[in-house]
């Protein structure tokens, strides 16, 4: 793994790399013109995890990257800020740091650091230890979320210490709304909140217009893209597998006050043989399929992508909206999805300036008979 140098005099030329190496991937399904989303230069990324490098009496953030010349050799790169952060992590590094060096139980095994900010400032910092912690640590810990104005959590074999909240509230702005979310720790969120908000004002657009039909949305996370869609539709029906991800799309939904969508704890083949009434129980029985009124599916699948069986379930809805973190298993999955939709918007949003890590989003929709 190589980390990310940020350059932003050199940001527009990243960008017009990715886009090249977009467009050639895709040049055979002749897509329409490419979209492409620019993400801040730097001080994008929300969340960040660094490893605590001790030595003798020193401390420091530390990541690794592999030598070139020894693959099998990994080598430790001190950070004493990182510009892929946002500025509120770069703000804490070394506040937190100098508390660590002061305090022998803070310190003392401490072995990462994760950080979790909200565009508004708001973060959540996770002390990871290899020792039990103990009254000490917690006083000590407490005051030191006074002192910063950050929430704490301290974890240890067998023990999550939560000493004010587990979660951060994310405020971002689409298209004139502020949409509030729930972040928990240790659970997936969008780490480049610019972007975010740009994929869900592209998403919100392409749907536009299907306020008398229904969505169903595959891997829903914590209802990123079910909160800003569902005005767009008449109701909402998602399916999420992470029971902390599902805990939170329906706290989320709650504060954004949405009340036409219903959030399953459900993986997407186990939905996909509900749909074709080969699976029943309790959380079927409650989803009511038979009151839905199907046309567009939104996927935002693994990196892995979907296997065949997926593939050929969304090609049964008119219209789908791809958001995929892998171009290489995108292209494998529109091979399969073209042959019965056509692409009619095609998006590169740059959630991972300085990296090979390219997001893009596709509408497709079923073609004439």
């Amino acid at each position: 793994m190589a980390i990310p140098t940020v350059d932003p005099a050199r940001y527009a030329e990243q960008l017009a790399d990715k886009q090249a190496y977009v467009e050639q991937m895709f040049a055979d399904f002749a897509p329409p013109g490419l979209e492409v989303y620019p993400s801040p230069a730097s001080h994008y990324r929300q969340r960040c995890e660094f490893r605590i490098w001790h030595e003798d009496d020193d401390l420091f953030y530390a990541m690794f990257e592999v030598d070139p010349d020894n693959p099998k050799q990994k080598r430790v790169i001190r950070l004493d800020q990182f510009a892929v952060a946002s500025e509120r992590i770069n703000e804490l590094m070394p506040q937190l740091r100098d508390a660590f060096l002061a305090s022998d139980v803070l310190r003392r095994r401490l072995f990462q650091v994760e950080f979790l900010t909200t565009l508004s400032g708001e973060a959540l910092v996770t002390l990871i230890y290899h020792r039990p912690l103990d009254d000490a640590w917690e006083e000590q810990a407490r005051a030191l979320e006074a002192e910063l104005d950050i929430m704490i959590i301290g974890r240890s074999r067998k023990q999550r210490l939560v000493l004010s909240r587990d979660h951060v509230w994310e405020r971002l702005e689409v298209d004139g709304r502020t949409l509030h979310y729930q972040q928990v720790e240790n659970s997936f969120t969008q780490p480049n909140a610019h972007i975010c908000q740009t994929m869900l004002s592209w998403a919100r657009e392409v749907t536009a217009g299907r306020q008398q039909e229904d969505l169903v949305e595959l891997y829903c996370g914590n209802g990123n893209f079910t909160i800003a869609l569902a005005e767009n539709f008449r109701r909402v029906l998602a399916t999420e597998i992470s029971r902390t991800s599902v805990a939170s799309a329906n706290v989320n939904l709650e504060a954004n006050g949405i009340n036409n969508a219903h959030v399953a704890r459900m993986s997407a083949e186990e939905f996909a043989l509900a749909l074709k009434g080969e699976k029943a129980g309790r959380r079927v029985a409650e989803m009511g399929l038979d009151d839905y009124r199907f046309t567009t599916v939104l996927v935002d699948p693994p990196r892995a992508g979907l296997d065949e069986q997926s593939c050929e379930q969304l090609s049964e809805y008119a219209q789908i909206v791809y958001i995929s973190c892998n171009p290489v298993t995108l292209a494998d999955n529109l091979a399969q999805l073209t042959k019965t939709h056509q692409i009619e918007r095609f998006a590169l949003f740059d959630q991972f300036p300085f990296t090979h890590h390219c997001e893009c989003g596709v509408l497709l929709t079923r073609r004439s008979a």
